[in-house]
């Protein structure tokens, strides 16, 4: 969902800096009339009055349908790098098309059919590859991993693209190497720009139409220079000036608009194109964590403290949100999504303390209104339950699915240490990892509708 830097190192980076990808353009085609009247019904279009229009009735029915495990030491193993058969958390979830792949924080990446509801393979290839990030191609459908390997010592990033339909028939050996001729050693990284569909290696901050460069500070000063995406041509150079004996908390660019924020000193919004420079207090505007940028509001969002809040490039606070207080102290941004509209935002967040289903461990998933703040919907033990029907025929057809997990976990239990979230637009599905290395899949529970017309 988000534009990512993975840097050259053997560890999973955590970057600050997140992009919210562009929405993307839907083609309706041809279609039947049952077709129309369920996307009638179901669409989330705001003139829908009849059906499941709003996000509320998007989300009051999600249940705990499926239990996927990333982990087996049967089906992967490796003899060179041994961490590689331990079970560790889920850092990353990625769905394209009917495969949700699932990304452990050891390197290991398995791959799961969503019709068959069973693992199809493993991603690592080699036995000494360690899977740093995932990247999904819609240009080709096809997924991009970033790896190191022990081989060489894990001093550099090698991505390999994989067709979606070679890994559906469980050949995920059957992709090609990308960026050859690239050296990728530190402190060298890629970064996936999903917004302009390009992808950026070694310095470059990617934003639409032009990227940032940014040099060593000088005592004064931070020289930097803006390049034109397409074609590396320098646009502007010039040197920001800056509080002397002072840390730089962040220098983030965003199209035209540079941020700048140092330690205990205002936060300054400089319009690069004519050299406007505002200021937003520092009692005001804290260093945040983490920022998501979201390209089709011209917003951007922060967190600290487990808060999230929307401001504007004027420097003005637009949105605080009344009830979504992240679980992660540190802003883990794996466990946010931000929707193609960039209307809401999803995430693993603190349960309140009164909810007597929940468990200590246990967490909420929250879908908030970017604009308002109002909290839509909540997932929880309370009405995220599996339903009796699913979590018997589970039981009896086990020979069927020796891979998953089965749904062995309560609700609960599924919303316990949850370390990634993804949210999967075209079927409303929801997708959870957990430090258990399991992957939970909430999906909607169909509703009879009437169509009153």
């Amino acid at each position: 969902m988000l534009g990512r830097r993975i840097s050259a190192s053997p560890r999973p980076c955590s970057g600050r800096r997140i992009l919210a990808k562009k929405k993307r353009s839907r083609s309706d085609g041809i279609v039947n009339s049952v077709k129309k009247l369920q996307r009638r019904e179901i669409s989330s279009k705001r003139d829908r009055v009849f059906g499941l229009s709003n996000a509320q009735e998007r989300f009051r029915n999600m249940h705990l349908k499926e239990e996927y495990d990333t982990h087996d030491p049967k089906g992967h193993s490796s003899p060179i790098l041994s961490f590689l058969m331990k079970r560790t958390r889920v850092i990353e979830i990625v769905a394209a098309r009917d495969i949700v792949f699932a990304l452990a924080h050891s390197g290991v990446c398995a791959a799961f059919s969503r019709e068959k509801n069973e693992r199809i393979c493993f991603l690592n290839v080699s036995p000494d590859e360690v899977i740093r990030s995932l990247f999904y191609n819609k240009n080709n459908d096809s997924l991009i991993t970033v790896s190191v390997y022990a081989s060489d010592n894990f001093s550099s990033l090698k991505c390999r693209s994989t067709r979606i339909e070679y890994i559906r028939r469980g050949q995920p050996d059957a992709g090609f190497a990308l960026f050859e001729s690239e050296s990728l050693k530190w402190p060298g990284f890629v970064e996936f720009d999903d917004v302009n569909g390009k992808v950026l290696t070694y310095s470059a901050q990617d934003s639409p139409g032009i990227m940032l460069l940014i040099f060593n500070r000088a005592s004064s000063h931070v020289p930097l220079k803006i390049l034109s995406i397409e074609d590396g041509t320098v646009l502007k150079a010039f040197n920001h000036l800056l509080h002397r004996n002072k840390k730089v908390d962040f220098i983030e660019q965003f199209n035209e608009k540079l941020l700048v924020k140092q330690e205990n000193e205002n936060l300054q919004i400089l319009d690069v194109r004519n050299a406007e420079l505002m200021e937003v207090s520092r009692t005001e505007f804290m260093t945040p964590s983490a920022f998501i940028f979201l390209y089709e509001n011209q917003l951007f969002l922060t967190f600290r403290n487990r808060n999230v809040a929307v401001w504007n490039f004027r420097g003005e606070l637009v949105t605080s949100f009344e009830d979504h207080l992240l679980w992660h102290p540190d802003c883990n941004t794996n466990n946010i999504y931000i929707t193609s509209d960039q209307d809401l935002i999803i995430s693993y967040c603190k349960a309140d303390s009164d909810d007597h289903w929940m468990e200590a461990n246990a967490g909420s998933i929250h879908v908030s209104n970017i604009l308002t703040g109002k909290c839509l919907a909540k997932i929880n033990a309370g009405n995220g339950g599996p339903k009796v029907d699913e979590c018997d025929s589970s039981a009896g057809s086990s020979s069927k699915r020796s891979n998953l997990s089965l749904v062995r976990s309560t609700v609960a239990g599924a919303l316990e240490d949850i370390t990634a979230l993804f949210y999967d637009e075209e079927r409303n599905e929801i997708y959870t990892g957990n430090r258990h290395g399991l992957v939970h899949n909430l999906n909607y529970e169909n509703v009879l509708l009437w169509i009153v017309d």
